[in-house]
């Protein structure tokens, strides 16, 4: 793949095709017209489409942000044809079938760019996984960091991890995309890139619950960095490096997501630290909490790998399990002490 990429700089800037008009992917799409990208945004629901276009705002996800009326939106994902680079930014779950039509309307050199963090929960595959089964001409980049839709939106600044096998294909959309405002930072860990946006969902979740439970500062920062050790062990355990976890798609991520209730996966552990329902929760929004998914496929492959993950344990307890929300975090408290190391 390396080989065939040619040394000749871009003419035009390159076009780009965001799948999934939920928060995140509109924010990119700005992001991306606001670089100078000629860029379509794939919505399902044709009310949103139909917001962009006529209204430049996504009233739904990304509400009060103006967008830029060279930003439009389609729901025919034939639309999204012919474009350099494909976003993938549908939720993690819904990866597989929305690629799967896709993938006859898109070119093989066409870059996928993966932007969904979670894991299948059907097969316990990263979405790397699964793209590389549906697409596996397509060169792979994984994009992800510390970042909250809106602030992306809005320009503030922020920083990212590009990661793919190849340097040349990093470089091309870092040049493509990035801004003084949205600083990519390129690696070739795609395993490790993935991982860490996966696994800080169902860490926040934890965090929240003991911020509902009012459990303090200190309980919180220790939540972090003993969960940390946890991404760590399982990143390795797949050949992730541990700089990589170490770094924005890791550690970055992780503390965004564990430090404000903007974190759909934070807001779902509140709530169930205040003791409101599940259900209840998950019924009143209109976006995806990850780590709810998440949780239990990473609790499979803890028992099936015989991986050591108390916390990722707990909040798959709490949430898929039905324990008692003070039970389990007795139980944690109250495990043996060991080395930090």
């Amino acid at each position: 793949m390396e080989d065939q990429l040619s040394d000749d700089k871009n003419i035009k800037p390159p076009s780009i095709g965001v799948v999934g008009a939920g928060a995140w992917g509109t924010a990119l799409a700005q992001l991306s017209t606001k670089a100078g990208c000629s860029v379509t945004l794939w919505a399902r629901e044709n009310d949103v489409v139909t917001s962009i276009n006529q209204d430049h705002e996504n009233k739904t996800f990304l509400k009060g942000i103006k967008l830029s009326d060279k930003l439009k939106a389609t729901s025919k994902l034939s639309d999204i044809a012919g474009h350099d680079y494909i976003f993938m930014v549908v939720p993690a779950q819904f990866l597989r079938p929305v690629l799967s039509d896709l993938k006859h309307h898109i070119q093989e050199s066409a870059t996928i760019v993966l932007c969904a963090k979670g894991i299948e929960q059907s097969s316990g595959k990263l979405m790397s996984e699964v793209v590389s089964e549906i697409a596996p001409k397509s060169p792979l980049v994984v994009l992800s960091g510390p970042t909250f839709a809106r602030e992306v939106a809005e320009g503030l600044p922020s920083a990212v991890t590009i990661a793919s096998k190849y340097q040349r294909v990093t470089k091309r959309l870092s040049d493509a995309i990035g801004q003084p405002t949205f600083r990519p930072y390129g690696s070739r860990d795609v395993v490790g890139a993935e991982i860490g946006g996966a696994l800080k969902n169902v860490f926040a979740i934890a965090c929240g619950i003991t911020t509902g439970r009012k459990m303090g500062d200190n309980a919180r920062a220790a939540l972090i960095t003993r969960s940390l050790s946890e991404m760590v062990k399982f990143g390795e355990r797949y050949g992730a490096e541990r700089s990589t976890m170490m770094g924005l798609c890791g550690l970055g991520d992780l503390i965004l997501t564990c430090s404000s209730p903007q974190s759909r996966n934070m807001s779902l552990g509140i709530a169930i630290g205040e003791g409101k329902s599940i259900d209840d929760f998950l019924s009143g929004r209109n976006t995806v909490a990850e780590g709810y998914h998440t949780s239990s496929v990473l609790a499979r492959i803890c028992r099936e790998e015989k991986l050591d993950l108390p916390i990722v344990m707990a909040v798959n307890d709490i949430l898929h399990e039905g324990r008692d929300v003070d039970t389990v975090i007795t139980d944690l408290l109250n495990r043996p002490f060991v080395s930090e190391y």
